[in-house]
């Protein structure tokens, strides 16, 4: 701001001037005071110049609509919706979502910091204001392989980028508590360039905890219970209460807010698929449900607004006030949460449900072609065993937690694992797409209900390698090579045959296709998946199988390099008595 736009600013608040724009005769939702103030919204550019009465060279009438500042969703990964920055930003702002905290956490395990470009230009073409983190585990793990390593001194320069406001969710909670070098680079790294860093750290206690927010970790989002809420929140930690389309912990985490500790939560998503966006909504469905469990509306706008402007440091946004960005989201009450218009450092972006700007796209160019397998064939999907008693992969349906079994399984006359649909166990593959190692694991999956076909995916979190289930190693094989010919997605197969399929040619994750048509996709993927493969209808056949290689969450999964068991930190056989 120069000093010419200052005075204009000044004059405008004080009413020697016409704002730019007027909203009239609304009822503004104070989330400093508490209370609602009935009156008109004067903006002056993108700033909001004052509340009370005002004139306007244009005016738009509120009608008596409730003003409150835009959401700001304090933790999502835009990949999780598997559709483009460009897209979100046509799919949120309508709901009211006026700035996210993103974490492209997926892509850059896929394509380094080709995708953490990539985002930031995407991003670019949205009204939409996206603030970065940058991803703090690359590789997500050690047991597995992505296809970037950015460590400490990767990091220093990308951190001084102003779009970039600081390092994203620091999963490797081990390393942090246990003060690994690597990770005290990190953190160091973090502090050097003055930016924060956000939390991951579920079913941490006691002095651990302790330890993980004395590394100045600034929230978590992965608190499944009260106690865990409550915990962060005594050790100066913000709380991110999560509703997305994989993990619904909000109602149960409202149990135990209180007027004491509600400054402290946030609102977030963390993944927010297309189907739940348009049936749903984004916060606004956030906000419903807060009021529904009994939570004050103020206070629940509240933890999407200011609460969530003041823990990322964004001090120029989060209320109705003079000074601040001209965020701004029109809706008829303050129970259902019905959104009517918003507004975008004082533009109008959305009206009715549908987003105004015109939709320009980035090139997708340096994020395709990121498959490099190497000497894949059927046979590497061979399973031999030594015994008939395995560990399985328990998939648990709605949750992404997996139980650690024990289950009988049949052999064929070589020893080798033979699929047997009474059992409900199917063999589970994951191939390296990255670095062209030739790696493929095998393990065995429990209640994902397949009896014929296969399913192969490139959305394997976190570094998002190859995972395909199936009945035979032919159908497993074939569906790998299918979806490496379309560049990654999703395929299903049945006796040699492409059943269903989606392409996601940004890193093999993201779609460059509308938010409606990823929908129809995945209702189409499902409706095979349950009729053709006979897939469990409980469970989400593409979103449960995307977790399986999820290392970081119990009780085993799977990576390229083997199955894993979480509990142990380690890899262990197939074979449970060998």
């Amino acid at each position: 701001m120069d000093k010419q736009q200052l005075k204009r600013l000044l004059d405008v608040a004080a009413g020697r001037e016409k704002a730019d724009l007027v909203i009239k005769n609304a009822h503004v939702v104070d989330v400093y005071g508490g209370g609602i103030i009935d009156g008109d919204i004067a903006l002056c550019g993108d700033l909001i110049a004052g509340v009370g009465e005002y004139t306007g060279a244009v005016e738009i009438d509120a009608e008596g609509r409730y003003a409150t500042p835009g959401f700001i969703d304090s933790h999502i990964h835009i990949e999780s919706s598997y559709v483009s920055p460009e897209e979100i930003g046509r799919m949120l702002a309508p709901h009211g979502g006026t700035t996210i905290i993103a974490d492209p956490h997926e892509i850059v395990n896929v394509c380094g910091m080709a995708g953490m470009e990539y985002m930031l230009a995407a991003a670019e073409e949205t009204a939409l204001d996206v603030k970065f983190v940058l991803p703090s585990c690359v590789p997500a793990t050690p047991w597995e392989h992505s296809g970037a390593n950015i460590d400490a001194t990767a990091m220093r320069e990308p951190l001084q980028d102003e779009r970039i406001i600081g390092l994203g969710e620091f999963m490797d909670y081990p390393g942090v508590i246990n003060a690994a070098d690597g990770v005290l680079d990190k953190l160091l790294a973090a502090y050097e360039a003055g930016k924060l860093i956000d939390g991951h750290s579920p079913a941490v206690y006691g002095k651990d905890l302790n330890a993980y927010a004395a590394a100045r970790i600034l929230n978590d989002h992965e608190c499944g219970t009260v106690q865990e809420m409550q915990d962060r929140i005594s050790r100066g930690m913000y709380v991110l209460l999560r509703q997305g389309s994989a993990c619904h912990d909000l109602r149960n985490l409202l149990r135990g807010l209180t007027r004491e500790n509600s400054r402290r939560c946030l609102l977030c998503s963390d993944d927010r698929q297309p189907k739940t966006m348009l049936e749903l909504g984004h916060l606004d469905d956030h906000l419903r449900i807060c009021v529904q469990e009994g939570v004050d509306a103020i206070t629940a706008i509240r933890m999407a607004t200011l609460n969530a402007a003041e823990c990322f440091r964004l001090h120029d946004r989060g209320g109705i006030a003079p000074g601040l960005r001209a965020d701004i989201v029109l809706m008829d009450d303050l129970k259902d949460f019905q959104v009517r218009r918003v507004f975008i450092a004082g533009r109008e972006v959305a009206n009715e449900g549908k987003y105004l700007p015109s939709i320009r796209r980035h090139s997708i160019a340096p994020v395709t072609g990121s498959f490099h397998v190497a000497s894949f064939s059927a046979e590497k999907l061979r399973l031999p065993l030594k015994s008939d008693l395995v560990y399985t992969i328990g998939i648990n349906p709605g949750s992404v937690v997996t139980t650690k079994r024990t289950d009988a399984v049949r052999r064929n006359t070589d020893g080798n694992f033979l699929f047997d649909p009474a059992l409900d166990i199917a063999k589970v593959a994951v191939v390296e797409r990255h670095q062209g190692t030739g790696n493929v694991a095998l393990g065995l999956l429990h209640n994902y209900g397949i009896k014929a076909g296969a399913v192969a995916l490139s959305i394997a979190h976190d570094s998002h390698n190859i995972i395909v289930v199936g009945t035979t190693d032919a159908d497993m094989a074939f569906a790998t090579q299918q979806l490496i010919a379309q560049n990654g997605g999703v395929v299903l197969v049945k006796d040699g045959a492409v059943v269903e399929s989606m392409p996601m040619p940004i890193g093999g994750i993201m779609s460059d296709q509308s938010g409606e048509w990823v929908r129809d996709k995945l209702v189409d993927l499902q409706n095979a998946a349950y009729d053709v493969l006979k897939v469990n209808p409980q469970l989400d056949p593409v979103m449960t199988l995307c977790f399986m290689s999820l290392a970081v969450i119990p009780e085993i999964k799977i990576t390229d390099i083997g199955l894993f068991d979480v509990a142990k930190f380690d890899f262990i056989p197939v074979e449970a008595n060998v």
